[in-house]
């Protein structure tokens, strides 16, 4: 075992005595007016997300990160960072900016908050993407992304092409991981899960002559794939029950916007692998994953915000307030749009006849 590989798993042990958790949430962000936060609303979802999900990514794309203000975001993270003490939840403070000097005057701004605040301890590092653009090489990648762990910080890498508009292929990953023990943790959001599956078969291997003309120029070595124990958690939905490695798939656990709304029966799927009923499992990924599926393909065509968001605060509206939802205003994005009411009325046909719908919700329990 490499020295790089020891102080991850010493990193690890410290942040999470009792084991890095299966299942994280990126949380949604609940507002009662334009760029107003519903900090009742967030401590509640907060409660329910607790039984289930010990680790939380704030803000991400699914709480509207990319779009949120510097001055909203810490606003966001005082609420969340206290109600996510007490219960015992760790943090992962997602820094969304599409370059890397932007990443790094946010970690600087972040820390020098965080010391100031009750609240460090629930942190439990920064979650970064690589810089944005199509055309970026994986070198320039490579470099972006070491001047950000060069800071030594905790730090999870997020792959998410979606907005980078570009890919970490395995080799540039690896080599991030041969050099720093800090990185500990990888989201792929690609629904490709190159990085993933490199782990059993380096032959998925996204640009073959860029990997070899890093290897000639020694920026990484031959036998690179392996990730010396960065823990695996995809981001992609579809397939619960046969991605963990409990199934045989190649990720240590979920970090899934839908956890906001199936956190209970995600985490069902993941006991019932560990417990070998796979038949079980597998019909219980089917229900929910029908959905998902079916709630997603509704929101797609809505310009403001993004299909991760609108689609669980569609679902998250439901769950809130019960089978008395569609008398309740459909939540606001962060822009200050209200999601159409026809958003609302299919997410209460889905989770009626899924038999997902409680009679109460969260909000009144």
């Amino acid at each position: 075992m490499s020295s790089t590989t020891q102080a991850r798993q010493a990193l690890t042990r410290r942040l999470f005595p009792q084991g890095i958790p299966r299942l994280w949430c990126p949380t949604l962000t609940h507002f009662s007016a334009k760029g107003k936060l519903d900090e009742l609303r967030i401590r509640r979802h907060l409660r329910v997300l607790a039984p289930h999900v010990r680790g939380l990514l704030v803000p991400g794309s699914t709480g509207e990160g990319w779009e949120m203000s510097a001055a909203d975001i810490r606003s966001l993270l005082s609420v969340v960072l206290d109600a996510a003490k007490p219960e015992g939840i760790g943090v992962l403070i997602g820094v969304l900016k599409t370059n890397v000097d932007a990443v790094l005057t946010c970690i600087d701004s972040t820390v020098a908050w965080l010391k100031e605040t009750p609240w460090q301890s629930s942190v439990v590092g920064f979650t970064v993407c690589p810089p944005k653009g199509r055309n970026l090489s994986q070198s320039a990648i490579l470099d972006a992304l070491s001047a950000v762990l060069e800071k030594s910080l905790p730090t999870a890498l997020y792959q998410l092409p979606q907005v980078t508009e570009n890919e970490m292929i395995p080799e540039t990953v690896a080599a991030l991981a041969s050099r720093y023990p800090n990185f500990y943790l990888f989201k792929d959001t690609s629904g490709k899960d190159r990085v993933a599956l490199s782990q059993s078969d380096v032959a998925e291997v996204a640009n073959v002559a860029e990997v070899a003309r890093l290897r000639r120029n020694g920026r990484i070595v031959a036998n690179s794939a392996t990730l010396g124990g960065v823990f695996l958690v995809r981001g992609a939905e579809g397939d619960y029950a046969k991605w963990p490695k409990s199934a045989g798939g190649p990720y240590d656990g979920f970090l899934l916007s839908t956890a906001n709304v199936f956190a209970r029966q995600l985490a069902e799927i993941q006991s019932l692998l560990d417990n070998g009923q796979r038949d079980e499992a597998a019909a219980l990924a089917r229900r929910v994953e029908s959905v998902v599926k079916r709630c997603f393909e509704t929101v797609t065509g809505l310009p403001t915000g993004n299909p991760f968001t609108n689609a669980n605060k569609a679902l998250d509206h439901v769950m809130a307030f019960g089978r008395a939802a569609l008398a309740h205003e459909p939540p606001l994005l962060y822009s200050g749009v209200r999601l159409p009411a026809a958003f609302i009325e299919n997410a209460f046909d889905l989770l009626r006849e899924s038999q997902f719908l409680p009679e109460t919700g969260y909000t009144v329990t």
